[in-house]
């Protein structure tokens, strides 16, 4: 467990925003740091057709067979590669906790836990097919040695279309509970349907998806009304979007946040300029990690609390010139691998526990 030695006058100053705080050598504290990541892994499909899905119109199916081996190899490198950079400026390691969505199945993450950037952090995984017409689902990597899994499940988002009422087969939300280093602690990976037809036609049906994910916090806090849960994944929505910023109620400042309510440090983030892709030539937030009232270091509680959230956005991992210059410089353009990473950046929150 790497050790991050900060004093605890800066802790409060993060938090607090108060001016007057000293930082005092004497009373310097030492904290466990964590990392917990979210990264859209843009088509990372294996190189088998499987019949039972729409994968042929992914973009490695659309290669020419023989090249089919060889993308997947530096596609998975350049995940890799990323991962195990996220947060390691300030926790020293690759996350403790990564959501992924835009995978094919089960097969690409042992692929990408194994792969030799990754393998010593003994990831373990939790996935579930969707019923996703593409064959995309999301998923869950995690160290052993950091959390242990008590409790997962997918739970399966029904919806329609407003136009001519048939069901949109989607990805489901997963759900993962367990103890991250004995603190216990939920984590909801999503990938809310897309803006396919248009922001405004297609809303209804993230606003779907953020009520299943609010059905699914509230379930949580039945059990405890205290729980530590994180919201992660690709929304296809802002921070500022009705889903995120009224069904799912989510706030901008740690202070409006009591208990059972969300913060979001992204409609910030979204404010301020920041994006995570480019979508119709505009800059969006569309890849998100929220926390509950009681990660929040006014709430009082044990363990670990939200200490800083971020956007992964190295310079190797984006356009340096032209009409994208800045936006993450994606794997795939006009079906050719470009040997590039995604077309979302990764965003990550640090979580400190103090160490007793």
């Amino acid at each position: 467990m790497y050790k991050y030695l900060v004093t605890s006058a800066i802790v409060f100053f993060a938090f607090a925003k108060a001016s007057h705080a000293q930082q005092d050598k004497d009373n310097a504290k030492q904290y466990k740091i964590q990392t917990v990541a979210f990264y859209n892994l843009e088509n990372l499909f294996d190189i088998e057709d499987d019949p039972t899905i729409n994968d042929e119109a992914s973009p490695m199916m659309e290669m020419a067979e023989g090249l089919r081996a060889e993308v997947y190899e530096k596609k998975l490198t350049n995940m890799a590669r990323v991962i195990r950079k996220i947060g390691a400026d300030k926790a020293g390691t690759a996350p403790a906790i990564l959501g992924v969505c835009e995978i094919e199945n089960r097969k690409v993450l042992e692929d990408l836990a194994s792969h030799p950037l990754l393998r010593d952090y003994d990831y373990g995984i939790e996935h579930y097919d969707s019923p996703d017409r593409r064959g995309i689902d999301v998923g869950l990597l995690y160290k052993k040695s950091e959390f242990t899994v008590s409790n997962s499940q997918s739970r399966r988002l029904v919806i329609t279309d407003n136009t001519d009422g048939d069901r949109i087969y989607t990805r489901d939300q997963l759900v993962v509970s367990g103890e991250l280093n004995g603190d216990p602690i939920s984590f909801i990976v999503n990938h809310w349907p897309s803006r396919r037809g248009g922001e405004q036609r297609s809303r209804p049906n993230r606003v779907a998806a953020a009520a299943l994910n609010k059905k699914i916090i509230d379930s949580l806090h039945v059990s405890n009304a205290m729980s530590k849960i994180m919201v992660m994944g690709d929304l296809n929505d802002d921070p500022t979007n009705v889903s995120v910023l009224e069904t799912l109620n989510a706030q901008q400042e740690q202070e409006d946040v009591k208990p059972q309510m969300i913060y979001n440090p992204y409609i910030q983030m979204l404010k301020d300029g920041y994006n995570t892709l480019a979508y119709r030539d505009a800059g969006n937030i569309f890849d998100q990690i929220m926390v509950t009232y009681p990660l929040l270091k006014q709430a009082n509680q044990d363990g670990y609390f939200y200490f800083h959230a971020g956007i992964y956005n190295p310079t190797f991992m984006t356009n340096k010139k032209g009409r994208y210059k800045g936006y993450p410089l994606r794997s795939y353009d006009n079906g050719n691998f470009t040997n590039g990473f995604s077309d979302h950046f990764p965003v990550y929150v640090y979580l400190i526990k103090e160490e007793k």
